[in-house]
């Protein structure tokens, strides 16, 4: 357990971005870079922690590491995870969080099989189990505010323009 309240630790990050709304805008960024000669995994460098992955085997890849899809599903688990945990929290009430995300893909789009058949994602489920002795109008606020702050949740439902670049060098 964390030894500060999180309202103490955010009150003045809330009151500079109120102040300065351009000390809340920030850029993250990821770079995957190829791994010891193998175009099947790759690092994902974030700045922070480097996470390795690769093609799923279903895609030909050795299927001991995190896919792609595995990662996107986990960065939508941890953050749904840390989101309702932060939420609750908030509310002063004492539960554990836990979250499980889960998606169905149909290989054929992503290996050009079929071409009719969608590449990525078809459906994406988040189960989210909270345990503790929660109020109903406490437990309907948890999961409002989760799924309204949660980033990863928001991007999903709410895609973003993506612009791309490409050089060959």
């Amino acid at each position: 357990m964390v030894d500060t309240d999180l309202r103490e630790e955010q009150e003045p990050l809330k009151k500079e971005y109120e102040k300065n709304p351009e000390a809340a805008q920030i850029t993250l960024t990821a770079t995957g870079d190829e791994q010891d000669e193998d175009a099947r995994a790759c690092s994902v460098d974030i700045g922070r922690a480097i996470y390795e992955a690769e093609l799923h085997e279903g895609a030909g890849g050795p299927g001991s590491g995190a896919c792609s899809g595995d990662l996107l599903l986990g960065a939508l688990a941890a953050c749904a995870q840390l989101t309702a945990q932060a939420v609750i929290e908030n509310f002063g009430v004492d539960a554990d969080v836990s979250v499980e995300a889960g998606g169905d893909l149909d290989l054929r789009g992503t290996m050009g099989v079929d071409e009719d058949v969608p590449v990525g994602f078809e459906d994406i489920r988040l189960d989210v189990s909270v345990e503790g002795d929660l109020k109903e109008d406490t437990k309907a606020a948890v999961e409002k505010y989760t799924e309204r702050y949660c980033v990863v949740y928001q991007t999903l439902e709410n895609p973003p323009s993506i612009e791309t670049s490409w050089s060959f060098e």
